[in-house]
Protein backbone atom coordinates (compact mmCIF):
# COMPACT_ATOMS: atom_id res chain seq x y z
CA UNK A 1 0.00 0.00 0.00
CA UNK A 2 1.39 3.71 -0.74
CA UNK A 3 2.68 4.82 2.32
CA UNK A 4 0.43 7.95 2.37
CA UNK A 5 -2.67 5.93 1.72
CA UNK A 6 -1.85 3.96 4.71
CA UNK A 7 -1.18 7.46 6.82
CA UNK A 8 -5.16 8.28 5.74
CA UNK A 9 -6.62 4.80 6.60
CA UNK A 10 -4.74 4.69 10.03
CA UNK A 11 -5.99 8.62 10.82
CA UNK A 12 -9.45 7.38 9.89
CA UNK A 13 -9.84 4.57 12.05
CA UNK A 14 -8.33 5.93 14.95
CA UNK A 15 -9.86 9.53 14.69
CA UNK A 16 -13.22 7.10 13.82
CA UNK A 17 -13.03 5.48 17.04
CA UNK A 18 -11.84 8.12 19.02
CA UNK A 19 -15.09 10.53 17.55
CA UNK A 20 -17.27 7.96 17.90
CA UNK A 21 -16.86 7.91 21.56
CA UNK A 22 -17.09 11.15 22.00
CA UNK A 23 -20.46 11.15 20.24
CA UNK A 24 -21.58 8.70 22.16
CA UNK A 25 -20.47 10.45 26.02
CA UNK A 26 -21.82 13.60 24.48
CA UNK A 27 -25.50 12.10 23.85
CA UNK A 28 -25.21 10.88 27.60
CA UNK A 29 -25.10 7.51 26.23
CA UNK A 30 -22.45 6.14 28.49
CA UNK A 31 -20.61 7.95 30.97
CA UNK A 32 -17.70 9.99 30.33
CA UNK A 33 -15.49 7.72 32.64
CA UNK A 34 -16.64 5.00 30.74
CA UNK A 35 -15.64 6.42 27.45
CA UNK A 36 -12.53 7.56 28.59
CA UNK A 37 -11.62 4.07 29.39
CA UNK A 38 -13.05 2.68 26.16
CA UNK A 39 -10.79 4.83 24.14
CA UNK A 40 -7.90 4.09 26.49
CA UNK A 41 -8.62 0.19 25.39
CA UNK A 42 -8.92 0.36 21.97
CA UNK A 43 -7.00 2.92 20.65
CA UNK A 44 -3.80 1.08 20.92
CA UNK A 45 -4.89 -2.32 19.40
CA UNK A 46 -6.39 -0.09 16.57
CA UNK A 47 -3.35 1.88 15.75
CA UNK A 48 -0.80 -1.15 16.19
CA UNK A 49 -2.78 -3.60 13.93
CA UNK A 50 -3.20 -0.31 10.95
CA UNK A 51 0.84 -0.60 11.42
CA UNK A 52 0.38 -3.43 9.01
CA UNK A 53 -1.16 -1.08 6.09
CA UNK A 54 2.73 0.48 6.15
CA UNK A 55 5.20 -0.11 3.37
CA UNK A 56 8.78 -1.44 4.33
CA UNK A 57 10.29 1.61 3.69
CA UNK A 58 13.00 3.85 6.09
CA UNK A 59 10.56 6.79 6.57
CA UNK A 60 7.19 4.32 7.33
CA UNK A 61 7.38 4.95 10.87
CA UNK A 62 7.59 8.19 10.98
CA UNK A 63 4.52 8.56 9.06
CA UNK A 64 2.61 6.40 11.06
CA UNK A 65 3.69 8.32 14.36
CA UNK A 66 2.42 11.51 12.77
CA UNK A 67 -1.32 10.16 13.51
CA UNK A 68 -0.89 10.16 17.22
CA UNK A 69 1.47 13.32 17.07
CA UNK A 70 -1.44 14.91 15.27
CA UNK A 71 -4.31 13.94 17.65
CA UNK A 72 -1.86 14.52 20.81
CA UNK A 73 -1.41 17.75 19.69
CA UNK A 74 -4.87 18.35 19.34
CA UNK A 75 -5.15 17.07 23.14
CA UNK A 76 -2.94 19.58 24.17
CA UNK A 77 -4.43 22.73 22.56
CA UNK A 78 -7.88 21.53 23.81
CA UNK A 79 -6.47 21.34 27.64
CA UNK A 80 -4.51 24.41 27.44
CA UNK A 81 -8.45 26.18 26.15
CA UNK A 82 -7.15 27.01 22.88
CA UNK A 83 -9.73 24.71 21.11
CA UNK A 84 -12.79 24.23 22.25
CA UNK A 85 -14.11 20.79 22.03
CA UNK A 86 -16.85 19.95 24.41
CA UNK A 87 -17.33 16.09 23.21
CA UNK A 88 -13.40 15.25 23.89
CA UNK A 89 -13.73 17.20 27.30
CA UNK A 90 -16.55 15.13 28.74
CA UNK A 91 -15.37 11.71 26.78
CA UNK A 92 -11.83 12.10 28.11
CA UNK A 93 -11.90 13.58 31.76
CA UNK A 94 -12.95 12.55 34.60
CA UNK A 95 -15.52 15.69 36.18
CA UNK A 96 -14.98 17.79 33.18
CA UNK A 97 -12.12 19.99 33.86
CA UNK A 98 -10.28 20.36 29.95
CA UNK A 99 -7.05 20.61 31.98
CA UNK A 100 -6.84 17.04 33.08
CA UNK A 101 -6.46 15.99 29.43
CA UNK A 102 -3.26 17.50 30.05
CA UNK A 103 -1.99 14.50 32.20
CA UNK A 104 -3.22 11.51 31.70
CA UNK A 105 -4.53 11.60 27.61
CA UNK A 106 -1.88 13.69 26.67
CA UNK A 107 0.75 11.35 28.45
CA UNK A 108 -1.09 8.11 26.26
CA UNK A 109 -0.61 10.10 23.18
CA UNK A 110 3.12 10.61 23.33
CA UNK A 111 3.87 7.02 24.24
CA UNK A 112 2.28 6.02 21.43
CA UNK A 113 4.54 8.66 19.06
CA UNK A 114 8.00 7.59 21.56
CA UNK A 115 7.27 3.54 21.01
CA UNK A 116 6.12 4.06 16.96
CA UNK A 117 9.20 6.04 16.46
CA UNK A 118 11.90 3.65 18.41
CA UNK A 119 10.50 -0.07 17.93
CA UNK A 120 8.09 0.07 14.79
CA UNK A 121 6.50 -2.73 13.06
CA UNK A 122 9.74 -5.28 13.21
CA UNK A 123 10.01 -5.31 17.16
CA UNK A 124 7.33 -6.85 19.42
CA UNK A 125 8.86 -4.61 22.27
CA UNK A 126 6.67 -1.29 21.00
CA UNK A 127 4.18 -3.10 20.95
CA UNK A 128 3.98 -4.94 23.42
CA UNK A 129 4.38 -1.86 25.97
CA UNK A 130 1.30 -0.11 23.95
CA UNK A 131 -0.80 -3.35 24.72
CA UNK A 132 0.18 -3.22 28.36
CA UNK A 133 -1.29 0.52 28.62
CA UNK A 134 -3.68 0.32 26.86
CA UNK A 135 -5.34 -2.90 27.58
CA UNK A 136 -3.31 -3.34 31.43
CA UNK A 137 -3.88 -0.11 33.08
CA UNK A 138 -7.15 0.52 30.78
CA UNK A 139 -8.92 -2.41 32.10
CA UNK A 140 -7.89 -1.78 35.57
CA UNK A 141 -9.96 0.93 36.14
CA UNK A 142 -13.24 -0.70 34.66
CA UNK A 143 -12.48 -3.78 36.56
CA UNK A 144 -11.79 -2.24 39.91
CA UNK A 145 -14.77 0.03 39.89
CA UNK A 146 -17.15 -2.82 39.26
CA UNK A 147 -15.45 -5.92 41.00
CA UNK A 148 -15.66 -5.30 45.11
CA UNK A 149 -12.64 -6.72 46.48
CA UNK A 150 -9.47 -6.00 49.50
CA UNK A 151 -7.60 -2.76 48.80
CA UNK A 152 -4.22 -3.21 48.12
CA UNK A 153 -1.81 -2.35 51.46
CA UNK A 154 0.56 -0.43 49.90
CA UNK A 155 -1.85 1.43 47.93
CA UNK A 156 -5.60 1.77 49.66
CA UNK A 157 -6.89 3.80 46.46
CA UNK A 158 -6.44 0.11 44.13
CA UNK A 159 -7.69 -3.21 44.43
CA UNK A 160 -6.83 -6.47 44.08
CA UNK A 161 -9.71 -6.72 40.82
CA UNK A 162 -7.85 -3.82 39.44
CA UNK A 163 -4.65 -5.29 39.94
CA UNK A 164 -5.80 -8.40 38.03
CA UNK A 165 -7.57 -6.52 35.65
CA UNK A 166 -3.88 -5.47 34.71
CA UNK A 167 -2.32 -8.29 34.45
CA UNK A 168 -4.89 -10.35 32.16
CA UNK A 169 -5.81 -7.33 30.38
CA UNK A 170 -2.88 -6.23 29.93
CA UNK A 171 -1.30 -10.48 28.64
CA UNK A 172 -4.80 -10.82 26.59
CA UNK A 173 -4.38 -7.57 24.36
CA UNK A 174 -0.74 -8.61 24.12
CA UNK A 175 -0.90 -12.10 22.73
CA UNK A 176 -3.74 -11.24 20.83
CA UNK A 177 -2.06 -8.27 18.91
CA UNK A 178 1.47 -10.43 18.70
CA UNK A 179 -0.58 -13.67 17.39
CA UNK A 180 -1.57 -11.70 13.86
CA UNK A 181 1.94 -10.59 13.21
CA UNK A 182 2.96 -13.98 14.54
CA UNK A 183 -0.24 -15.53 12.04
CA UNK A 184 1.45 -13.05 8.91
CA UNK A 185 4.57 -14.16 9.38
CA UNK A 186 5.91 -10.91 10.46
CA UNK A 187 7.30 -12.21 13.61
CA UNK A 188 8.89 -15.90 13.68
CA UNK A 189 6.54 -18.71 15.53
CA UNK A 190 5.53 -20.01 17.13
CA UNK A 191 3.55 -18.04 19.01
CA UNK A 192 4.39 -20.07 22.57
CA UNK A 193 7.48 -18.85 22.13
CA UNK A 194 6.60 -15.02 23.24
CA UNK A 195 4.21 -16.13 26.29
CA UNK A 196 6.66 -16.34 29.20
CA UNK A 197 8.42 -12.96 28.39
CA UNK A 198 4.65 -11.33 27.95
CA UNK A 199 3.98 -12.81 31.42
CA UNK A 200 6.38 -11.33 33.07
CA UNK A 201 6.07 -8.29 31.67
CA UNK A 202 2.40 -8.44 32.88
CA UNK A 203 3.67 -8.90 36.37
CA UNK A 204 5.81 -6.08 36.25
CA UNK A 205 3.26 -3.80 34.65
CA UNK A 206 0.82 -4.43 37.43
CA UNK A 207 3.24 -4.19 40.26
CA UNK A 208 4.31 -0.75 38.39
CA UNK A 209 0.40 0.18 37.91
CA UNK A 210 0.02 -1.00 41.56
CA UNK A 211 2.29 2.01 43.04
CA UNK A 212 -0.18 4.89 44.71
CA UNK A 213 1.17 7.46 41.85
CA UNK A 214 -1.94 9.30 40.05
CA UNK A 215 -2.03 10.52 36.60
CA UNK A 216 1.34 8.83 35.26
CA UNK A 217 0.88 5.04 34.88
CA UNK A 218 0.84 5.83 31.29
CA UNK A 219 4.35 6.92 31.27
CA UNK A 220 5.49 4.52 33.96
CA UNK A 221 3.75 1.23 33.18
CA UNK A 222 4.68 1.76 29.08
CA UNK A 223 8.28 2.72 30.08
CA UNK A 224 8.91 -0.32 32.18
CA UNK A 225 7.24 -2.87 30.18
CA UNK A 226 9.37 -1.66 26.86
CA UNK A 227 12.52 -1.81 28.94
CA UNK A 228 11.40 -5.25 30.67
CA UNK A 229 10.71 -6.13 26.82
CA UNK A 230 13.85 -5.12 25.52
CA UNK A 231 16.10 -7.88 26.92
CA UNK A 232 12.90 -10.30 27.25
CA UNK A 233 12.61 -10.21 23.87
CA UNK A 234 16.10 -10.86 22.85
CA UNK A 235 17.04 -13.36 25.02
Amino acid sequence: MHPLLAVFLTFVAALGWLRLMDFFAGRGWIESRLSRKVIHIGTGPIFVLCWLFFPDVWYARWLAALVPLAITIQFALTGLGVIKDEASVKAMSRSGDPKEILRGPLYYGLMFVLLTLVFWKDSPVGMTALMMMCGGDGIADLIGRRIKSPKLFHSPQKSVAGSLGVFFGGWFMTVFVLGVYVALGLFAGPLSHYLLPVTLIALAATLVESLPQRDIDNVTVTLVSAALGYFLFAL
